[in-house]
């Protein structure tokens, strides 16, 4: 609050330098817009982050869950096999995986440092994975099969998000070109033609 406070005081004080100069009520929409602006700035930054968060998440999870399983079938329990993995990686997952190890050893209950890791990374996969370790811990399941299930999903829906954003570029890529490489051609040529006819169009002198 205190840096929407902030934002929305900073926001003011531009607005006053920008409106001064506009004309009408060009001024009134910009000293009212600049304080809105600046108060929901952070808001604007942080709903940033945090997609960049998840998309770093989704990013490192499959080659996490291979280390994960590989881990655990080398003998390692669930909660050594985290914070094995958080060591040696690096991202916001691992962090968080180095995190539950440590609560753990400090005395902390599996599912009590799951839950906020949970809460720290709203996320289906992730939720998936520590539903999947709870039960392992309770109930004995195995893993392996479930880890790796669950790495081939994050994979193709990694993959899905990639063509889907590639399909999203294409449109833009196009109207990029139809505004800015189509006129430039076009002024380019007429150009050449403006001066291919200026050029030849003179009268000889004497």
């Amino acid at each position: 609050m205190a840096a929407k406070l902030g934002g929305a005081l900073a926001g003011a004080l531009i607005a006053a330098l920008l409106s001064a100069p506009a004309p009408g009520r060009l001024g009134i929409l910009i000293s009212l817009a600049g304080p809105v602006a600046g108060f929901l700035a952070p808001d604007w930054w942080l709903a940033r982050r945090a997609r960049e968060r998840a998309r770093r998440v989704r990013r490192d999870l499959p080659a996490l869950l291979d280390l994960l399983r590989v881990s655990i079938e080398a003998g390692l329990s669930p909660v050594a096999a985290l914070a094995a993995v958080g060591e040696r990686a690096a991202g916001p997952l691992a962090d968080e995986w180095r995190g539950v190890g440590r609560e753990v050893e400090l005395g902390v209950v599996l599912e009590d440092a799951l839950g906020r890791t949970a809460h720290r990374l709203p996320l289906p996969e992730v939720s998936a994975l520590h539903a999947a370790l709870m039960r392992a811990a309770r109930h004995g399941a195995p893993l392996s099969a479930t880890l790796a299930a669950q790495a081939r999903d994050a994979r193709l829906a990694r993959r899905r998000a990639i063509e889907e954003e590639a399909a999203r570029a294409g449109p833009k890529i196009q109207l990029v070109v139809a505004l800015l490489l189509v006129p430039s051609v076009l002024l380019v040529v007429a150009a050449a033609l403006a001066a291919a006819f200026l050029g030849g169009g003179g009268l000889p002198v004497g």
